[in-house]
């Protein structure tokens, strides 16, 4: 996903993202920075089989859908979107992201440590899922599952031929300590998505149990099973798996970490004996033998790096950047290849937080107040160029973005809530910015968002707003990066002019982190991505349950009760139609509440690389693709070294 100016979902970062190869998909970080998503999928044929000394009509297949019958058969052989005679080899090299610009740890599963981008290329699962589906996941360290209709548990039969980096089979017990060791010792958010499994057990050597808590809504609950990273139990049973460290460690995954250098680089190549490399999860995917990422801590010299040829692939997420900077030589000469490719995902959650542990925002119009003097069209014109469009949803650039007066189903799910929601949801359409005028301080909106902070009580006196007990109302917006100074400053001075006592303070990477994680700070920038099929995992974000989660990724301190219940009726829902109607209702009242400063989007990827890269005719409709379905053409290649290009 694009962030746009500042690629600030580094910040919101939780457990690692599994995605390797083939498009792994877990939904254990969907929803902080590195964000896995997870998908579920449902095969409609049954068999009766004993289980626990009763009979059960349990569903055996090789996949599990939340909504409808898998798009691929148990026999496929490759994704649609792949080209399977891509050819293999060469190294692609991309900019290591991470407000730091180095690394200092290879655990990306604990809240300790700066973790190096990459390491989910080097973690299996159980189940993985497909970048044209928009909630399906196949077998893949499991070969097959089962589960009876109301999902209460599930059975993973594993592959017997699967290994560990180190040749060591991947057991039923690996995934049993998988499981204890990130509940035990994982980062806060495990606790939170792994809350209604009960029990996990090895049942035979290839062959693990899930059991769901009693009550839970288990329709995602054997994806969520199924999206564990499987960890070595063996190679931890020495090392304490609570500390972060460059060690690198034996892993479930196709590639391994390589030439580690903290502050400048990290490799991931395959290894050639991974046991599923020919199995058609991965044919026409992970065509490079090697990833590296480069790092830099001055994203300047990162893109006069990437001009030189430095690295190869170069995702540009500053407007003035992209909207001035693409002249250089190399580009004139057809060397580098400037595109934009369209994103068919939701664009994710960016804005400024507001903190509503802190008394101060408590009431919504003065938050309404903060939020209506961030002038967009003023920054869109005078700081990006034009390029952006304003983000007004949670779910924005998607069909579960909630538009127009509420009505239908919509209505019908929200009445029982009425007197918990303010009138304006029913009478209104849902909350969206105002339009400003093209003036960095425009007086509708100053006067406007001054009458709402009287309103509250914070009336201004001796220039300040102050409240009855003589508070002077302030706040702070904190950062790590000075990419965001530019945009910040010119909103800080709009808050000043309505009297409230705002400044922009940026601190170091290891204090931003530390204070993000212990919900210490007034307003943060952030960006998270939402999932196609949101679930439970969103009580993390938006719940209770992640309100006082230390390293959560509610990062408002949000706790509704009905936004809670919403929650919970998105993922009891039963059909695709029903859980959009229930996350649109859940998109307007959050809106409602004016919990953030909502900032700006572009449903593209604005993408320049070296050509020297094939691809395949088809994008892959929920994924950007390079990583998994582009190849190094060795012609083109050798091309642009005879030419003194590239080295």
């Amino acid at each position: 996903m694009p962030y746009s100016e500042v690629e600030k979902m580094e910040k919101s970062r939780g457990p690692a993202r599994a995605a390797t190869q083939s498009q792994r998909i877990t939904k254990a970080a969907q929803f902080m920075l590195a964000s896995f998503g997870f998908l579920t999928l449902v095969f409609w044929a049954t068999y009766t089989l004993a289980q626990d000394d009763s009979a059960e009509n349990v569903i055996k297949s090789h996949g599990i859908s939340t909504f409808g019958e898998l798009k691929y058969p148990a026999d496929f052989d490759h994704w649609d979107y792949v080209n399977p005679d891509a050819p293999q080899g060469g190294t692609i090299s991309l900019l290591g992201t991470g407000a730091s610009g180095t690394y200092d740890s290879l655990n990306p599963f604990i809240l300790k440590g700066e973790p190096a981008q990459g390491l989910g290329l080097m973690y299996d699962s159980l189940l993985v899922g497909s970048s044209d589906e928009p909630d399906s996941a196949y077998g893949y360290v499991a070969e097959t599952l089962e589960y009876p209709e109301d999902r209460s548990w599930v059975i993973f039969n594993m592959r017997p031929e699967a290994r560990f980096s180190d040749g060591e089979p991947i057991t039923a017990d690996d995934v049993v300590f998988s499981f204890n060791i990130l509940m035990e010792k994982g980062h806060p958010v495990y606790k939170i998505i792994y809350k209604d499994i009960e029990t996990v057990e090895a049942l035979s050597p290839h062959r693990v149990k899930f059991t769901f808590r009693e009550n839970a809504n288990t329709r995602d609950l054997p994806s969520v099973a199924g999206g564990l990273s499987i960890l070595a139990e063996h190679y931890y049973a020495d090392r304490d798996f609570g500390e972060s460290t460059i060690e690198v460690p034996v892993t479930s995954g196709g590639y391994t970490a390589k030439d580690i250098k903290p502050g400048k680089s990290i490799s991931y190549c395959k290894n050639p004996d991974y046991w599923a490399k020919d199995l058609p999860h991965n044919r026409g995917t992970g065509n490079f033998d090697c990833y590296r990422y480069e790092y830099f801590t001055d994203r300047t010299v990162a893109f006069e790096a990437f001009k030189a040829g430095a690295f190869l692939f170069h995702e540009e997420f500053f407007s003035k950047i992209w909207a001035t900077g693409y002249d250089f030589p190399a580009l004139d000469k057809g060397w580098v290849i400037r595109d934009s490719i369209p994103d068919n995902r939701p664009t994710g959650t960016q804005g400024l937080w507001i903190n509503m542990r802190k008394e101060k925002f408590a009431d919504p119009r003065v938050r309404e107040a903060i939020g209506m003097v961030f002038n967009f069209e003023w920054s869109n014109k005078t700081l990006f160029y034009g390029l952006y469009e304003r983000t007004d949803s949670f779910w924005e650039n998607s069909t579960m973005q909630a538009e127009g007066p509420l009505e239908g189903a919509e209505l019908a799910l929200l009445e029982p809530f009425r007197d918990q929601l303010p009138e304006s949801i029913f009478a209104d359409p849902p909350f969206t910015p105002a339009i400003s005028r093209i003036d960095q301080a425009d007086r509708k909106a100053l006067r406007a968002a001054g009458k709402l902070l009287d309103d509250a009580g914070w009336k201004v006196v001796n220039g300040k707003r102050t409240n009855a007990q003589g508070e002077v109302l302030s706040l702070e917006i904190l950062d790590d990066s000075p990419s965001f100074e530019r945009i910040i400053n010119p909103y800080v001075e709009n808050l000043k002019r309505l009297g409230i006592d705002a400044r922009y303070s940026m601190i170091d990477q290891a204090q931003y982190q530390q204070r993000q994680e212990d919900f210490d700070f007034d307003i943060i920038p952030g960006r998270l991505v939402m999932s196609l099929s949101p679930g439970e995992e969103l009580a993390t974000t938006f719940g209770t349950t992640g309100a006082d989660s230390l390293g959560s990724s509610n990062f408002s301190g949000l706790s509704n009760p009905v936004v809670d219940a919403l929650i919970v009726k998105i993922a009891q829902a039963e059909s695709r139609e029903d859980m959009e109607t229930a996350v649109r209702a859940l998109d307007r009242v959050l809106r409602s509440l004016h919990i953030w400063v909502p900032n700006w989007f572009k449903p593209a990827h604005n993408i320049a690389y070296w050509d020297v890269f094939g691809r395949p005719e088809t994008k892959p409709f929920y994924a950007r693709g390079v990583m998994d379905t582009w190849w190094m053409d060795q012609q083109k290649l050798d091309d642009l070294k005879a030419q003194g290009a590239l080295r």
